[in-house]
């Protein structure tokens, strides 16, 4: 029952996950040398709004992979109405137990994902899939500042404990074999626009539909916490893109 009413709140909704096309943008701009038709691995793509966006931004061969078949196909109807067959492909996949060969890619991409496996893990376990000298993109959710409030800590603690600040992850990366390319700190209207607005409407319809369920209305006020916190809270934590260099 709660697996579907995750669906409700997230099918159809412009992204999975904090962002937006400038923030992809300014990530690209900051990857340097690569060949004319780069290969670019997308790991927990979604729907795939940054997917083309970087197929705009490059005349890169582009795979998107993602564990929800509903995104992959949304995808590839798209890849067919746009005829971006020989650039943009789509594959079910566990990011976890990913099926390419080693030093495929010149760079992989993971936009607000890369937390499902834990950043150090993500960036180990991606690593062979990654040319010499190739890149990392990533968004993760960091701390901005120190000491967040009692109940900010709490949350975190209960629901994502590895995160971690800038500074931190930024060591981890460099543990993990890689030079930092660069940082940056996504705008509010990154989380806002085509996440958590989108959302928000869907929690208040939901909240009508379920009034009389108990147990959904538990778990929507779950998701209704979430954007709360971030409401309350964005200079204390947000989402950081992490541009870095395989050594």
């Amino acid at each position: 029952m709660l697996n579907k009413i995750f669906w409700e709140i997230h099918d159809g909704l412009p992204r999975q996950g904090p962002g937006n096309y400038a923030s992809t943008l300014n990530a690209y701009r900051l990857i340097k040398d690569l060949p004319a038709k780069p290969r670019i691995l997308d790991i927990g793509c979604g729907p795939g709004m940054q997917t083309f966006d970087l197929a705009e931004l490059s005349d890169a061969i582009i795979t998107a992979v993602d564990n929800h078949q509903p995104f992959i196909d949304f995808i590839q109807e798209k890849v067919n109405e746009l005829e971006l067959f020989d650039r943009v492909s789509a594959r079910y996949g566990d990011m976890n137990n990913l099926k390419f060969d080693q030093a495929d890619f010149d760079v992989i991409w993971s936009e607000g994902a890369i937390y499902l496996m834990g950043f150090r893990e993500g960036l180990t376990e991606w690593k062979k899939f990654l040319k010499p000298d190739g890149y990392v993109a990533v968004s993760e959710i960091s701390w901005l500042k120190k000491e967040p409030p009692p109940n900010l800590q709490a949350y975190w603690d209960e629901h994502y404990p590895q995160i971690c600040s800038i500074e931190e992850n930024i060591k981890t990366l460099c543990q993990c074999g890689y030079d930092q390319v660069g940082h940056f700190v996504l705008p509010p209207s990154a989380c806002w626009d085509d996440y958590y607005d989108p959302i928000q409407i869907r929690l208040n319809e939901l909240f009508k539909k379920y009034d009389d369920h108990p147990e959904v209305l538990e778990y929507l006020m779950r998701e209704q916490t979430e954007i709360d916190m971030y409401k309350n809270y964005p200079m204390y934590y947000g989402y950081v893109f992490y541009i870095m260099k395989n050594k």
